[in-house]
């Protein structure tokens, strides 16, 4: 299969729809027909049920979008290293560090510092982003190093150092009855009456909680007396004086680790992996 084939097929499992999906490549409607309809005879498989009014995808469509996605995926990611690695031959040899917008933000800070004081250092670019986009962002290529969080995020496919694990602690508007506790267990705030958990990127749409964009949106709301929230015991460092922290003794420990592809031959990733391990 060619790339083009894929890209063409992408749009039109997406949009379900062929002109939609036409528009959206920049190209006419005939070609776009053609050339899915070429695919389907070359793989020997049927991959879009087709009638007047609808067009749905089959089981066998199904798998090539998801597989599609991936390879297109890998060949971007490809592009942008290929094009920094160019960069880094040219004198430009920075690293790009993606990490959630407020979280483990006292270990970055001891990182970036520990690291610039490092003979050879290079300049490290910090890229924020919300909750569980770290592992996208460093799967396509547009990050050359990150800092996730297990078991919230995976490392599968890439090669890890862990560098810091810690417990986790209740979020609660300060006045809570349950704000007084000395500690508390997952019990006892899994579903507190109008104080629903946030809910990850990704999640149903039609759940219920909020929609966890950043700690400081769910900081926001727990002090308006609007959600409760599990997270490590690091948050407490930035947490306004409407919200409370309880530890909470049987929620899962979280692990801070740096994580990166397997296959960067970087001396400046290495440099930055090793200094975060010491530290």
């Amino acid at each position: 299969m060619e790339t083009r084939e894929l890209r063409y097929f992408v749009a039109v499992a997406e949009e379900l729809h062929f002109g939609r999906a036409a528009r959206r490549l920049g190209i006419a409607q005939p070609p776009l027909s053609r050339a899915i309809q070429q695919l389907e005879r070359r793989l020997g498989v049927t991959l879009l049920e087709r009638t007047s009014r609808a067009v749905t995808l089959t089981e066998a469509g199904s798998v090539l979008l998801r597989e599609g996605r991936a390879a297109l995926d890998a060949v971007d990611a490809a592009d942008r290293r290929t094009r920094r690695a160019a960069l880094a031959a040219t004198g430009d040899p920075g690293l790009v560090l993606v990490t959630k917008a407020g979280a483990a933000s006292e270990l970055l800070t001891k990182l970036l510092d520990a690291y610039a004081a490092e003979p050879g250092a290079v300049t490290v670019d910090v890229l924020l982003c919300g909750p569980g986009e770290q592992e996208r962002l460093l799967r396509d290529g547009r990050a050359d190093v990150a800092l996730l969080h297990r078991p919230f995020d995976s490392t599968v496919g890439f090669d890890a150092e862990e560098l810091h694990t810690e417990s986790q602690v209740a979020l609660l508007p300060a006045g809570h009855p349950l704000a007084s506790r000395a500690h508390l267990r997952m019990a006892d705030v899994s579903e507190l009456p109008g104080l629903p958990m946030p809910r990850p990127p990704g999640s149903d749409p039609h759940g219920t909680g909020p929609r966890m964009q950043s700690h400081e949106q769910i900081y926001q709301l727990i002090g308006l007396g609007r959600a409760s929230a599990v997270l490590p015991d690091s948050c407490r460092a930035r947490l306004p004086r409407t919200v409370a922290a309880v530890p909470v003794l049987d929620a899962p420990t979280v692990t801070t680790v740096i994580a990166w592809p397997p296959h960067s031959r970087s001396r400046a990733l290495a440099g930055l992996v090793r200094t975060a391990t010491r530290l």
